[in-house]
């Protein structure tokens, strides 16, 4: 093993620059790929928190609407409704008195003044899944008897959504591209190295080396490039997030205090790895089994 290697280093420093092509490509490509990986699972991370703060509130009528104020029986049968309702996670009813008090805290300047309560009792809504959003509000229409409004809060989730999801098509697309071309080049280094040692690879053929024997300081060589690619890209990806992140994402995801969170940096460094890794032996496979016949 240690003469593999050591062929395999001495091959690679004698085309330093394909070598080092090979490499800054795998690098590039493992680059983006570990920003794809924090940015997308980031992204997946805050639509499911987005998700869960999608709502439905139901209002109820207050006397002030025709009809009257809703009855406590027409108040428990629509909530009754909504637990049996498919759609529906969690049904919260809200008394107008708390609602009152709520409103004190977050904007006393707007009810300082009120000589009553003009809120209606409401039920706060969550689908089981933030996706069926929509569906649930149309399942609540036509409106139950004592029910004045429904309101559905999607706080800009959609387009918001949208943008997450063009991003990571991008980052897809061009990850995509340089992990081809450093496969390529990878390739391209393994066999400038097989035309270099020719001569040796026919002495050994006939002094009867095994076909591993032969083909294996070719293989390491690639494993070499695309680790060596893929350990460059998680040492710079390393300093970005200590240098850069904190000034590009709020203090809170960073501290954890939020459930919003990418992969972890750990796991997507192994990823890389073994990427980097699959990287090299695909170009050394496909380059060996084209131009090295043993």
């Amino acid at each position: 093993m240690k003469l593999l290697i050591s062929e395999a280093w001495r091959s690679l420093t004698a085309n330093a620059s394909t070598t080092f092509a090979a490499m800054i490509t795998v690098l590039v490509g493992m680059f983006l790929l570990g920003l794809f990986i924090a940015l997308g699972t980031w992204s997946l991370s805050w639509s499911n928190h987005v998700k869960r703060e999608l709502m439905v509130q139901v209002d109820f009528k207050t006397s002030a609407n025709p009809g009257g104020q809703a009855t406590k029986a027409q108040e428990g049968k629509e909530l009754n409704a909504l637990h049996a309702n498919p759609l529906v996670g969690t049904a919260q009813f809200i008394p107008k008195a708390q609602a009152l008090q709520e409103m004190k805290k977050t904007n006393p300047d707007l009810v300082a003044s009120l000589p009553w309560n003009p809120l209606p009792d409401a039920v706060k809504v969550t689908p089981k899944h933030g996706e069926d959003i929509d569906a649930l509000t149309k399942s609540l229409y036509p409106l139950a008897s004592g029910v004045e409004n429904i309101t559905t809060q999607k706080k800009l989730s959609s387009q918001i959504l949208r943008v997450a999801h063009i991003l990571e098509v991008i980052f897809t697309i061009a990850t995509a591209i340089l992990l081809v071309a450093a496969t390529l080049l990878i390739g391209n280094t393994i066999r400038l190295s097989i035309f270099s040692r020719r001569r040796e690879v026919e002495v050994m053929k006939l002094v009867g080396a095994t076909n591993w024997f032969v083909r294996g300081p070719f293989m390491i060589e690639g494993l070499l490039c695309g680790f060596g690619g893929a350990l460059l890209a998680v040492f710079f990806l390393t300093i970005g997030k200590v240098v850069a992140l904190p000034a590009i994402l709020h203090h809170d995801t960073l501290s954890g205090d939020s459930d919003v969170h990418a992969l972890a940096f750990p796991v997507t460094a192994l990823i890389l790895m073994g990427v980097g890794l699959g990287l090299g032996a695909l170009g050394s496979g496909l380059t060996l089994r084209r131009f090295l016949r043993v």
